[in-house]
């Protein structure tokens, strides 16, 4: 590739490398077989392992994961703090101006749908699973409480949920923000393929497309299928508790696997018709189904509390997002090496995947659009969000309504027990176990395009029949653990997920680095 002439505001790298050209032909796909081959040799061994040996790997995976945890658990936390004031700084710097694909470029999605894909990729199942139980756990103390607050106390529903909305606000976006980011600017601006490596071309150079680029994009692409199939296996068991639940269906190891079928075959379906047929169209409704909930639980629950749960949650955050996110001195070390950093370091291998689907779904947008819609608007929804369920549940707990005021007993079914003591129980109920296992489904097949794109070696084009390898292996391997070791095969492989994030946690503050030359190089463009 040459340098193209600045006329529309982007200068491409002058680099030999062409998309694809590496590739080869097999079995009607077409891969990079580097990081194709390895890293299915890799996942297989792990699978394999586990399924063999699930009380053993899973010991050996969590001491791996404690031990990267509590020795560098300052690593974690400080560099989450720099994602967050580099996504900040840019935002205010005039480089916020560079548009992703040159002055000229156009948006190619609406801004809902554009927020609605990017949000139901990013961590939508999650504030499902966790909306309710974590600010119940903080609250209770069930495992810790944040800076050593006392629990069931006035002051500790601030705390509860200030420290919710902490591990869910501006640190985890901003780890997304970094990657997506990077990988948009050095494809659209820059002409490198949509991969991991592109991002760190301004350091490395042509040496991306050897060995090191190989070893980055492996690195991502297992980290990405650990984090889909456990996070499949483990919302197999909730989706079976809240069927248990409300229907009474037993929750056993045949109905995990009815859901995770069904789940992969929807994700199957989507990732068939493409990003524009399916994934697209599944982000939309997921969002609807989403904000009826949302409105229906506000409505019909204690509304004045809820508004006041907003306030309290905003100061919470503000008051304590810097002792939050201090490493020195800390006595809270249940919860802050239990939640705070097991949750960075969770991001951090979750940042490939959702980093790239939103850098694919970004063209067009400015930087400061992108780091706004990307940081703080998700931020906001949040904290709606949290606000609404946490804060209902929250007020049933003091008030002694419920069973949830007996403590937190299974996180899987907090939700469900916090929607027991509202009116129409069922009919909600059956709409939570509906919009959960849709964010499964969209996670798994935006899981499923942007591992392909990344073994396809950057191609966004690739054969279809690509797509949906990677949907029905995510299914496979949760059938698979499940079948063969249960929670503990899963919790091994989560483990295994969250210690990848400590080199990529690495990988990500040479990728600062490497984006602010990029962004630097680029800003005589836009005077």
């Amino acid at each position: 590739m040459k340098n193209k002439a600045p006329s529309n505001g982007r200068q491409e790298y002058n680099t030999s490398y062409t998309v694809g050209q590496d590739n080869i032909r097999f079995l009607g796909m077409d891969i990079l077989n580097p990081v194709f081959s390895t890293s299915a040799i890799i996942i297989l061994a792990f699978i394999i392992a586990t399924i063999m040996f699930p009380t053993d790997a899973k010991e050996v995976l969590l001491g791996a994961r404690t031990w990267a945890i509590n020795n560098f658990d300052w690593f974690f936390i400080i560099s989450g703090n720099i994602f967050v004031l580099f996504c900040l700084a840019l935002i205010l710097s005039p480089m916020g101006k560079i548009r992703l694909g040159g002055s000229e470029a156009k948006s190619e999605h609406s801004t809902i749908t554009w927020f609605s894909m990017l949000f139901a990729a990013g961590m939508g199942i999650g504030l499902m699973f966790w909306s309710v139980a974590e600010p119940v756990a903080y609250y209770t103390g069930w495992y810790g409480t944040p800076l050593n607050v006392t629990a069931n106390t006035p002051e500790a529903v601030k705390m509860a949920m200030g420290a919710t909305m902490f591990h869910w606000g501006l640190h985890p976006w901003a780890i997304y923000a970094v990657v997506a980011l990077s990988l948009a600017f050095f494809a659209y601006n820059k002409g490198l393929p949509l991969t991991i490596r592109s991002a760190f071309y301004p350091l490395f150079g042509e040496k991306v497309w050897g060995v090191i680029g190989h070893c980055i994009d492996t690195l991502a692409v297992i980290a990405t299928i650990f984090g889909l199939a456990t996070s499949l296996g483990f919302g197999a068991q909730q989706a079976a508790s809240g069927l248990n639940f409300l229907f009474n269906i037993p929750n056993t190891l045949t109905t995990q696997i009815v859901v995770i079928c069904g789940v992969t075959a929807v994700a199957i379906f989507s990732v068939a018709r493409g990003l524009e047929g399916g994934v697209k169209l599944l982000s939309n409704v997921n969002m609807v189904i989403a904000a009826v909930f949302a409105a229906f639980v506000l409505i019909v629950g204690n509304t004045g509390a809820i508004f006041g749960t907003m306030g309290t949650t905003f100061l919470g955050y503000v008051e304590n997002i810097i002792p939050l996110g201090n490493w020195i001195g800390r006595e809270d070390q249940t919860f802050y090496h239990g939640w705070t950093i097991f949750y960075w370091a969770w991001w951090i291998s979750w940042s490939p995947f959702v980093g790239m689907f939103i850098a694919r779904v970004s063209r067009g947008r400015t930087v400061r659009e992108f780091l706004t819609a990307v940081l703080l608007v998700p931020t906001a929804v949040s904290l709606v969000w949290m606000s609404i369920f946490g804060g209902s549940a929250l007020d049933q707990i003091t008030n002694g309504t419920g069973s949830l005021a007996g403590g937190l007993t299974d996180a899987s079914l907090a939700m469900f027990q916090m929607l027991e003591s509202l009116p129409l129980t069922s009919l909600a109920s059956f709409i939570g176990i509906v919009l959960v296992l849709v964010f499964f489904v969209t996670s798994s097949d935006s899981g499923s395009l942007v591992i392909d794109g990344i073994t396809a070696g950057g191609k966004t084009d690739a054969p279809m029949i690509q797509r949906v390898f990677w949907a029905v292996l995510e299914g496979v391997i949760a059938i698979a653990l499940l079948v063969g070791g249960g929670s503990e095969a899963l919790s091994a492989i989560q483990a295994a997920a969250v210690t990848i994030g400590l080199p990529f946690t690495l990988l990500m503050l040479i990728m600062c680095v490497a984006l602010f030359k990029g962004l630097r190089g680029d800003m005589h463009l836009y005077k």
